[in-house]
């Protein structure tokens, strides 16, 4: 089968270990399924396989891909949770979870194995394409938002950096659940999207925001830190789930932090039981992903080099 996997890491050109072409079909365990991926979208994620975080040596060459939506053997039109270990099902019970392509095959390829528990019936509604935008990005926003955030409808929420996958799926879901959405960007232009998407504000890095918010949702790290800290009311809620800017902060904000009696809480993914609350909620609210491009798996290596560059508003969709 075709596929896009690494073969080696390079911390500072990661996709100088990219490779294209193919791969054997994967093997099914019992209580696994074979899927046919018709898309599987780009995340962050796959640049640091390439750079060696969270990936073995041993383990390439790997299929990268997190995300994905397609057909199971029985013809049945699926979105594929990505976590695999979190509860036991279909790998050993002490087996610790692990994301698609960190220890098992990824979805950037025509065939992927997974648990037959990590498969969700696709709403009709959904294109592939959109379907595949859901189990990391937007459900990495969903769980910041409703889990970790815990806000409520008339609440306000300012996320840092509006063009990304996670950005952009918070405000579209926020808008949509009644949230006051407000969003930072150094990209005028990707300012304005943000603000069509239904963000109420949107703010250059490091302007200070009309009030302060009750959550902020952070995945910048170093580089927004401290507006972040410094946007919240006291006892608001900062949600952590990245720091693609670097993790060393000049300044923690840590007498802020305590004397504002400040929440600061760290999330990754979501359960499969919150990829179905995000399906239904798509469903009900008619909430549609929002897709950069889609691109066929051979421009998988195009699709990457967009990512590292930031060139990007929503989600870049690989189709096979």
């Amino acid at each position: 089968m075709f596929a896009a996997y690494a073969t080696h890491f390079d911390r500072d050109r990661p996709l100088t270990g990219l490779e294209m072409g193919e791969r054997p079909r994967p093997e099914v365990p019992e209580h696994w399924a074979l899927v046919r991926v018709r898309a599987a979208s780009v995340n962050h994620h796959d640049l640091w396989s390439l750079r060696g975080v969270g990936l073995a040596q041993e383990a390439l060459p790997m299929v990268l891909g997190c995300d994905a939506a397609g057909v199971d053997e029985d013809g049945n039109e699926v979105v594929v949770h990505s976590v695999i270990g979190a509860t036991g099902h279909g790998v050993g019970p002490d087996e610790r979870r692990s994301l698609l392509s960190e220890r098992y095959q990824g979805s950037f390829a025509e065939y992927l194995a997974v648990p037959r528990w990590n498969l969700l019936p696709k709403p009709p509604e959904l294109t592939f394409a959109e379907a595949a935008c859901l189990p990391t990005a937007w459900l990495t926003a969903y769980r910041m938002l409703f889990t970790a955030a815990d806000v409520r409808p008339g609440d306000s929420v300012l996320v840092q950096g509006a063009g990304g996958g996670v950005a952009t799926a918070a405000v579209i879901l926020g808008a949509a659940a009644g949230l006051r959405m407000l969003v930072t960007s150094r990209d005028p232009a990707k300012r304005e999207r943000a603000l069509a998407l239904g963000a109420e504000v949107a703010l250059a890095p490091g302007e200070r925001p009309p009030h302060r918010v009750d959550a902020v949702l952070e995945t910048v790290g170093a580089a927004t830190w401290q507006h972040s800290v410094r946007s919240l009311r006291p006892g608001g809620t900062l949600v952590i789930s990245g720091a693609t800017s670097g993790q060393a902060l000049p300044d923690a904000e840590l007498t802020r932090i305590f004397f504002l009696e400040l929440r600061v809480v760290g999330t990754t993914m979501g359960d499969r039981d919150e990829l179905a609350a995000l399906l239904s909620f798509c469903q009900a609210k008619g909430v549609r992903p929002l897709i950069d491009s889609e691109l066929p798996l051979d421009r998988a290596p195009e699709a990457l080099a967009r990512v590292e560059r930031g060139d990007v508003f929503g989600k870049i969709v690989l189709t096979s």
